[in-house]
């Protein structure tokens, strides 16, 4: 818990104050609405809300409102056994010697299989919130649903006959509380009904004074949806442990203003009322990664019980400033605005959103909606990950299935690291600590895997993680494929995070004592991890290439093979990363010394005969041209490999890689596609790849692997819904307007044609810079940086540059400035350009 101790001080220096350059050259921001003319008919129509730990889908119903509900830590299963498949070590000797002598991918395909272990447990439901609402006469009329992100408030309204009722529904952090206030404009007339029911094993009774209490439990096993042998039941809520199956309570108290309130185990009654509201709190007995929920769980009734009272205490006023405060102060720290080339006052701010997605499918001009769609992906970051609760799943919170979809677990071979990409460079880095903070156990558990696995010291993790930091290889001991099952690599992947948030924040007490370790742990598996292949270099071995496949030389696809790029690049990232830390702390010299001579050793990066970057160690023929993963271009985001000035040879191989690759895929996977091409500095094509993300999708029926898009509810479509392609969506634009990973400060390094003139205020750079920009016609005029920590800075641009006030260098290269000069702590720098 150092984290958070230590964050409490840093989080002042993040702040960033909302229009820190003058009213002339920052424009207001049109509203941040998702607004809708008719109730939700599916789950992806419905709106999201969220505090970390209670989330609610609100379908925005006249005579029956759906409340579908979440908590973060509501999970199957229990805690991972500590011995899970003794003996699997032993097997790497054979499939090293099958891949480095024999060439037989077959056999180290069938061996590798045998070092897998269980799959993960899968994210619940928690319930569902019903109410059912009635009215004397009449239909309804004038009816408007909205989700305001700049408020985190969701809004129901609509008349029948001359009375106008609505609905307000928010969920609070400060307070951990679920709030529906219903409100009628005629005294009286208010009379609903609400219940709850959940899919999981629940009962409902009345507590103390008229609430209602739902208490449940979660299965203690649950097979992954795409498992499903027919010999085995696949949903298991017997244990005899007393270990595995979680508790919960959702509870429940209305408080009216006029009118009579009934409470009974069926649910509340409210008649003839003139406003009422709503507070409902949840917990569950989660009590860490290590600990059995059942026997050794927290009193679930007991914090339920705590939140609701301290929501009473404190009444709806208070809840809703209190929510708004904490919500905004960190939401109101970025800004974005694309001025309308076209000066048509967007006309298609008036149609609902889903309508103006459609439109925008079809090729309307929105600048807007972009805008609009990045601030959506930080509203759903906030909502999902907050410091003190889990990291956000593969759907952030929101999950309405027994069943998820890929048990809506951590799939850390991309998925989980993607959901982080906007933490830090769009001003949300305390939102970043849920991960790091599950590091740690992860690290734990990742130990034991490290060991009984592959015979190794350090800690890994492999495909797939949950709740409760399992890190072995999945398969259910031999039924998953390698490419996708076995991968080692996850764990060095998520210490990139560890390095990053020391990069944009400056903190050393964090590197010190919670990254450097972690990392370091990382890299040590590595060392015994890598083999040397005979011909001077060290490799992975098994390896695969998530989640694609090649063609032998008999024409056979297959998934094992030595040192595919993406083992490469992310081993070469972990081990920059553990030298950098280690002459930042100035301490460890004899590690760092063979960090770097390791380094020196890994298999390098290979270029085909079509001039694009290869993905495997050898040009083999890959079974699917078109494959949504493209992960050997790992190096060139998120990694810092690949850059135009360092390696220019590869960078255009990464290039050519795309171009073959092509702009279909997932939505997750066009998501990453926006920041490669941002950081290939191609911001045309990565406009491209916007457009082609907010493509409108309305059914999860789409071919999953090629029809990536936008639901009306702007949930990413993988399909199904997948939330990291929303994260992805709002880093790539960031990543557009700013970029630090080469050690300078890069300003609109990709800006696309289409935002022509715009600003930005409130993006973080590397090195601790807070930035606000104003361009007109594709040129920077004005901006001002802040620095938090005091350290040197280099600016790039395409233009000459001046910071009033300092005597700084300014250089040119080609068509490219730089300028360098000293800053310090807590010190404010205006930008002009120097022709401007």
């Amino acid at each position: 818990m150092m984290l958070f101790e230590n964050y409490g001080r840093l989080k002042a220096r993040l702040i960033l104050v909302a229009g820190l350059l003058s009213s002339k050259a920052f424009a207001q921001q049109p509203a941040l609405k998702l607004w809708y003319d008719k109730p939700a008919a599916q789950w992806v129509e419905a709106l999201p809300v969220g505090n970390g730990k209670i989330g609610a889908m609100v379908f925005g119903g006249v005579e029956e409102e759906l409340l579908q509900l979440n908590e973060s830590t509501l999970y199957s299963g229990g805690p991972v056994n500590k011995v899970l498949n003794p003996g699997v070590a032993g097997y790497l000797p054979a499939i090293r010697k099958a891949l480095l002598e024999e060439g037989n991918y077959n056999k180290a395909d069938s061996l590798t299989r045998k070092i897998q272990g269980p799959y993960t447990q899968s994210y619940m439901p928690l319930a569902d919130l019903i109410i059912r609402q009635s009215y004397s006469n009449g239909k309804a009329s004038h009816y408007h649903r909205e989700l305001d992100i700049s408020k985190a408030v969701a809004i129901t309204r609509f008349n029948v006959g001359d009375i106008t009722y609505s609905r307000e529904v928010f969920t609070s952090a400060p307070n951990n509380v679920l709030v529906v206030r219903l409100t009628a404009g005629k005294a009286g007339t208010l009379n609903f009904r609400a219940g709850a029911r959940s899919q999981l094993r629940f009962s409902v009774t009345t507590g103390r004074t008229g609430e209602l209490l739902l208490n449940g439990k979660a299965p203690a096993h649950v097979d992954p949806s795409y498992y499903n042998p027919g010999d085995r039941q696949h949903v298991i809520y017997e244990d005899t442990t007393g270990c595995n199956g979680m508790r919960f309570q959702v509870r429940m108290k209305i408080v009216n203003q006029g009118g009579k309130v009934v409470t009974d185990s069926t649910g509340i009654t409210v008649t003839g009322a003139n406003e009422a509201l709503i507070l409902l709190t949840a917990a569950t007995s989660f009590n860490g990664f290590d600990k059995c929920p059942d026997s050794e769980g927290r009193d679930e009734k007991a914090l339920a019980k705590t939140y609701l009272d301290n929501a009473m205490k404190a009444g709806y006023t208070q809840l809703l400033s209190q929510h708004i405060a904490d919500y905004q102060r960190y939401f109101n720290r970025v800004t974005f605005h694309i001025a309308d080339s076209l000066g048509n006052q967007n006309p298609q701010e008036k149609l609902p959103a889903d309508s103006r997605l459609k439109a925008y499918s079809k090729g309307a001009y929105d600048p807007f909606l972009e805008t609009l769609y990045f601030q959506f992906g930080r509203y759903l970051l906030i909502s999902s990950s907050r410091p003190g609760g889990p990291p956000a799943n593969l759907q952030g919170i929101w999950n309405k299935e027994l069943r998820a979809p890929w048990s809506s677990n951590y799939t850390i071979n991309i998925n989980t690291q993607m959901n982080y990409w906007p933490a830090e460079t769009t001003n949300l880095s305390e939102m970043h600590l849920p991960l790091l903070n599950f590091l740690k156990g992860l690290s734990i558990t990742g130990t034991r895997v490290a060991t009984e696995f592959f015979n190794a010291r350090g800690w890994t993790a492999n495909h797939n993680s949950d709740i409760w930091a399992l890190a072995n290889p999945v398969g259910d001991y031999g039924g998953g494929d390698p490419v996708w099952a076995n991968w080692p690599m996850g764990g060095a992947w998520l210490s990139q995070h560890l390095w990053e948030h020391y990069a944009f924040t400056g903190n050393k007490k964090f590197l010190a004592d919670t990254a450097y370790p972690l990392m370091k742990s990382a890299a040590r598996f590595m060392f015994d991890w890598l083999v040397e292949d005979g011909h001077g270099h060290l490799v992975t071995a098994p390896s695969v290439s998530p989640e694609n496949k090649f063609r032998d030389s008999s024409g056979k696809a297959q998934a094992v093979s030595v040192a595919t790029t993406m083992d490469m690049a992310i081993i070469w990232d972990l081990f920059t990363n553990v030298a950098d830390a280690a002459q930042v702390l100035g301490s460890d010299k004899a590690f760092r010394d063979s960090v770097l001579a390791k380094k020196k050793q890994l298999f390098p990066m290979q270029v085909g005969s079509k001039g694009q970057l290869l993905e495997w160690s050898k040009e083999f023929d890959e079974t699917d041209p078109r494959h949504r993963h493209v992960s050997h271009l790992f190096g060139l985001h998120p990694g810092r490999q690949i850059t135009v000035s360092n390696a220019p040879a590869f960078f255009d191989a990464a290039r050519k890689t795309l171009e073959i690759r092509g702009d279909g895929g997932t939505g997750w996977s066009r998501g990453w596609k926006i920041n490669w091409w941002a950081r290939l500095q191609d911001g045309d094509h990565a406009y491209h790849l916007i457009r082609q993300l907010l493509q409108y999708t309305n059914t999860s029926e789409t071919e999953m692997h090629n029809g990536g898009g936008t639901y009306p509810n702007f949930f990413d479509a993988h399909p199904p819904f997948q939330i990291d392609g929303n994260f992805a969506g709002t880093a790539g634009m960031a990543e557009m307007l700013v970029q630090s990973h080469e050690g300078f400060v890069n300003l609109l390094p990709a800006l696309p044609a289409a935002w022509k003139s715009g600003d930005v205020t409130g993006l973080c750079a590397r090195g601790g810079f807070v930035l606000d920009m104003h361009w007109r016609d594709g040129r920077l005029t004005t901006g001002r940086m802040r620095s938090l920590s005091g350290n040197v800075c280099t600016l790039r641009s395409a233009q000459p540059l001046q910071v009033q006030g300092t005597k700084g260098q300014l250089l040119k290269n080609g068509g490219i400035y730089t300028l360098t000069f000293a800053t310090r702590k807590g010190g404010q720098y205006l930008i002009k350009a120097a022709d401007h």
